[in-house]
């Protein structure tokens, strides 16, 4: 099937990432075990996801690393520039595989239109995926984030994520399994 070809060969490519992770015990490729979370946090956010979404969700890093953030300037117009260069990137990288596999250009041109987070707020897939990227942002890297940054920097974050997510995605949130000093700063964000 194209679908978990494609799954297969978008794992393949996140196992490349020579940056890694460890959770539970066990060392993964870091841009890996993120296209993991994303799909799994899809299957509970909307179990009845259409497949461009599956696939845009497992796609959301696909080679990530080829794009250090340090290679642009450590401000906010730098940051902006490499989070564009990023969508870009993770929107090729999609096309090549899902063409490689058989997709349609229907499909193919569905899953860039999510990836490049083209009518956020609008369009009901695009909102989902960035939904499921906060979710995930929440759940699995919020406390390590909290722990290097000034409490002020981290509640204009979890602001800004929060204007990011529709009125679903504040429910899913609001459900995490917070750490107690995490669910302290999200409350006294949303405060």
């Amino acid at each position: 099937m194209k679908f978990n070809q494609a799954i297969s060969l978008i794992d393949q490519a996140n196992k490349q990432d020579p940056n890694k992770e460890e959770y539970q015990g066990i060392t993964y490729a870091k841009e890996y075990i993120y296209g993991v979370r994303m799909s799994e946090r899809l299957d509970i956010f909307m179990p009845d996801a259409p497949e461009s979404l599956k696939l845009a969700a497992r796609c959301q890093h696909i080679c990530r690393w080829e794009i250090p953030r340090d290679t642009y300037p450590m401000d906010r117009v730098g940051y902006l520039t490499w989070r564009n260069d990023l969508k870009k990137l993770h929107a090729q990288k999609a096309s090549e595989i899902l063409s490689s596999v058989g997709y349609d250009q229907e499909v193919i041109d569905e899953v860039q239109f999510m990836l490049l987070k083209k009518q956020l707020k609008k369009n009901e897939l695009t909102q989902a995926l960035e939904d499921v990227i906060c979710l995930v942002f929440l759940e699995f890297y919020f406390d390590e984030f909290a722990e290097k940054h000034s409490e002020e920097k981290i509640i204009d974050i979890v602001q800004k994520t929060w204007a990011k997510m529709s009125e679903k995605g504040h429910d899913a949130a609001l459900q995490l399994p917070f750490s107690e000093s995490g669910l302290a700063l999200v409350q006294k964000a949303l405060a």
